[in-house]
């Protein structure tokens, strides 16, 4: 009876070691996975992290908006470390970089000029005596031009001509406005001498067909689906910028290129010459709190699925490898980074 009873003590002197290893091991696990001195295994459980993805875009009728949603919806929505890809319509490049600020995007589409502005705080009131600290680069995109365009019996021949008419500049705070702002400085014009509207390029299509508008700056890639929709009721006409105001827009801001866009862009909308303009560049960033892998992961995937953003607009074709840090204003992400430096593409 005593060695039944001393067998009955030891197995549960057994089971309560056993219990016990359990534990200590559980414990152990619990602790790599938090990442606190695992010799580097917090690194590939960070590694594995999902993350949801927004992308700011701009106005259904821009450029932002079709490349954002094929992004979304054809190539970022298989990425690993991506769970949920989403494109949302916005007021585009200042309204995408306060958003980015808010936390509420991930990832925006922005003129390199405004991305600028806003990580320095410099130049917009938007940004002046703050900056957006979580804005990071991913990949340059492709050359955004700005379009001064009228109809063809407006009677308005080139931008002096805009003074006393009613003017479309952008949705207010936009990187149209502070484009539009600035070529009409450039040509002595303030806003005291036109009718300055604020709307998206969506709404000066339309008030330029039904007359309330006299003209409107665009900013995006040629050819833009607002102007290709005038040009369906209407002859448009782009104007050219005079040769003084090109020059001194590149001058005194360097992020401005001189540029032309052939006549052949909007023939088939009532366009006869050439256009001379200037050009900055619309980039891709993301918020620089994402996980290397997960960036890393997406800017390889949107290279290498290029196809979908050639369908969705014309600009898609202007995007590359051989261009993916050119005119890119701000600091890249690591992940991007890591990506161009195994392709060869300078970081620099």
């Amino acid at each position: 009876m005593k060695n039944l009873k001393l067998m009955g003590f030891l197995l549960i002197v057994l089971l309560l070691a056993l219990v016990g290893c359990g534990s200590a091991q559980d414990e152990g696990g619990g602790e790599t996975d938090g990442g606190s001195d695992n010799g580097g295994e917090g690194d590939e459980a960070s590694s594995s992290e999902e993350v949801r993805v927004t992308i700011g875009t701009g106005g259904t009728s821009g450029t932002y908006y079709p490349l954002g949603v094929a992004m979304a919806q054809q190539i970022f929505s298989d990425v690993e470390n991506v769970s949920q890809a989403r494109a949302v319509s916005t007021g585009a490049s200042v309204t995408n970089a306060q958003e980015m600020a808010a936390g509420d995007y991930q990832m925006v589409l922005i003129q390199n000029d405004i991305a600028y502005y806003a990580v320095n705080g410099e130049t917009l009131p938007d940004f002046e005596g703050s900056t957006v600290d979580n804005m990071a680069g991913m990949t340059s995109l492709y050359p955004e031009d700005l379009q001064l365009v009228t109809t063809a019996d407006s009677g308005i021949e080139s931008i002096e001509d805009l003074e006393g008419k009613n003017v479309a500049v952008g949705d207010q705070g936009s990187g149209t406005e502070a484009n539009a702002n600035q070529v009409l400085e450039a040509a002595g014009i303030t806003y005291d001498d036109i009718t300055p509207e604020y709307m998206g390029f969506g709404d000066a299509s339309q008030g330029l067909q039904n007359g309330t508008l006299d003209a409107a700056f665009i900013v995006g890639g040629a050819p833009t689906s607002a102007i290709q929709e005038l040009g369906a009721s209407k002859d448009v006409k782009v104007l050219s910028l005079p040769d003084d105001v090109i020059s001194n827009l590149t001058s005194e801001y360097s992020y401005y290129t001189e540029k032309t866009i052939s006549a052949d862009t909007y023939a088939d909308y009532g366009q006869e010459e050439d256009i001379q303009t200037v050009a900055v560049m619309a980039i891709l960033v993301v918020d620089s709190e994402l996980p290397e892998d997960a960036v890393y992961n997406m800017t390889k995937a949107m290279f290498e699925n290029k196809d979908a953003l050639e369908a969705a607009h014309d600009r898609g074709a202007d995007i590359s490898l051989e261009t993916a840090t050119e005119g890119m204003s701000i600091d890249l992400h690591p992940g991007a980074a890591k990506y161009y430096e195994e392709e060869g593409v300078s970081v620099e």
